[in-house]
């Protein structure tokens, strides 16, 4: 058996013939795709289900994003803390740690009668989606060898997260349609229960003891920098910029954040070296995908009230609504690789970022009497397509110019930057609609408030094009070097 670098964890079983997929390989693969899909589709699930969540609950429009938010921001803000955790604790321990608090979380949120126990049982889910996501991965990685098997289980992997991301407007919609809003929460409690059944059972695994340490500051002042700076946003709505209200969190947020950088340049084990920043086109294409995610994140968020709030939509139809949005990113996601070696991965992101552009302008167009093709689909689509072809090629520049030993930390930034952005994003967009009638009882103001946020975010777009042609190579892609 091909021994692996130290500190590496194996799992399922002691052949070689395990190891490339037979025997206990399936269970292998199937656990690690099954707690992907999970960590993925939590994020959208929610977003049909959440005008019946107010209506159930009695909450207001911004407590209404922290559904959202206090979901992205744990999960962005651990998963790197979650990735040091499974080298130093070891996969298994930590998908099973990540999974167990991700099904009870659920179980909690899906059984929750206020606002705020729905919100916390969201930041614990999120939680627990920091901790399992990196795990499993790496749970491939380390099971099967380098070639064809590898590929193959990686391949499977990349496909389920794809499918969980663009189910989860369809999922939630029948979900809450059939059932209720619960149910888009509490149906993870038994695939999480199976899917611990089976890991528990069928994982195996050998860690090498190491001297890394948990940079628990680290992760601390980031995720709670973050979740200032998106609180003061909110409270922006309702008591102004200039308010104690606003101005305390805006300000501690950006101390938070200050001093996570005062640490990470100290620290022996950071969580994020700095080092990794000293490469121009891995911070340029960090800050694009922040940026492209604070614009885009909310696209589903607004699209789903849009449908229901003002064409009448039921949850069903508003989650069949948005297949042809999820069949436009996965498309395109796959024909970027392909078309990056003709246009260059530069190239490629700014035609992508320029069709979400187009199609923002397009959506905040919307209004009362506006129709599902021309007010949902077509710009839905293109908005959906132009992230599907801008996100490969800037991980792909996100993740060039960095030693091997640090890809796995350069991969990090690039998810930990989209969700962050997101996060942000939404709270910033969503203050902007409330405070331009997205807050209202009626239609044609909703659909208003709508629009301007995302006339914004076409704005917000036109910047990362601006940032990508001035930061970013050209045609040619640095090559990742391959030691130091």
């Amino acid at each position: 058996m091909k021994r692996l670098t130290s500190g590496d964890d194996v799992f399922a079983g002691r052949g070689r013939e395990k190891r490339e997929g037979g025997g206990h390989g399936f269970v292998v693969l199937l656990a690690a795709c099954l707690g992907q899909f999970l960590v993925v589709l939590d994020v959208s699930v929610v977003n049909v289900a959440l005008p019946s969540m107010r209506a159930d609950l009695g909450m207001s429009a911004p407590g209404l994003q922290w559904v959202l938010n206090a979901y992205t921001l744990t999960f962005a803000g651990l998963m790197l803390l979650g990735g040091r955790a499974a080298d130093l604790f070891g996969r298994k321990a930590t998908f099973l740690c990540g999974l167990g608090l991700f099904t009870v979380a659920s179980l909690a949120g899906g059984l929750a009668q206020e606002g705020w126990q729905l919100v916390a049982a969201r930041a614990a889910q999120g939680v627990g989606a920091a901790v399992l996501s990196p795990a499993t991965l790496t749970i491939l990685t380390s099971s099967f060898p380098e070639g064809p098997a590898r590929a193959r289980a990686i391949g499977t992997w990349t496909a389920v997260g794809a499918g969980g991301g663009a189910a989860g407007g369809l999922v939630g919609g029948v979900l809450t349609d059939a059932l209720s809003w619960r149910w888009v929460l509490l149906i993870n409690v038994p695939i999480g229960a199976v899917v611990l059944v089976a890991a528990a059972l069928w994982l195996t695994e050998r860690r090498v003891r190491g001297g890394r340490r948990l940079d628990l500051p680290g992760a601390a002042l980031v995720t709670g920098g973050l979740a200032a700076l998106a609180y003061g946003v909110v409270q922006t709505e309702s008591v102004g910029w200039s308010s104690p209200g606003a101005l305390l969190p805006l300000g501690g947020g950006v101390l938070l954040l200050g001093c996570f950088v005062a640490v990470e340049a100290r620290v022996r084990a950071p969580l994020v070296p700095l080092r990794v920043f000293r490469f121009g086109t891995v911070s340029a294409a960090n800050a694009a995908m922040f940026i492209n995610g604070a614009a885009m994140f909310s696209m589903w968020f607004f699209i789903s009230l849009y449908m229901q709030n003002v064409l009448g939509f039921t949850p069903l139809q508003a989650g069949l609504g948005f297949i042809p949005q999820s069949l436009g990113i996965v498309l395109a996601s796959k024909l970027a690789p392909r078309l990056m070696a003709f246009t260059g991965a530069r190239n490629l992101a700014v035609v992508g970022v320029l069709v979400a552009a187009v199609g923002c302008l397009w959506q905040s167009g919307m209004d009362a009497d506006g129709s599902y093709p021309t007010s949902v689909l077509v710009p839905g689509v293109l908005m959906a397509v132009g992230v599907g072809l801008a996100a490969t090629p800037l991980a792909t520049l996100a993740t060039a110019g960095a030693a091997p030993e640090e890809a796995g930390l350069v991969s990090g930034l690039v998810n930990t930057s989209r969700t962050m952005g997101g996060a942000l994003g939404i709270a910033v967009l969503t203050t902007v609609a409330t405070a331009h009638g997205g807050d209202s009882s009626d239609p044609a103001e909703v659909a208003h408030g709508l629009g301007v946020s995302f006339l914004v975010s076409a704005v917000v777009l036109t910047v990362s094009v601006a940032l990508m042609l001035t930061a970013l190579p050209g045609r040619a892609t640095p090559p990742v070097r391959s030691g130091r």
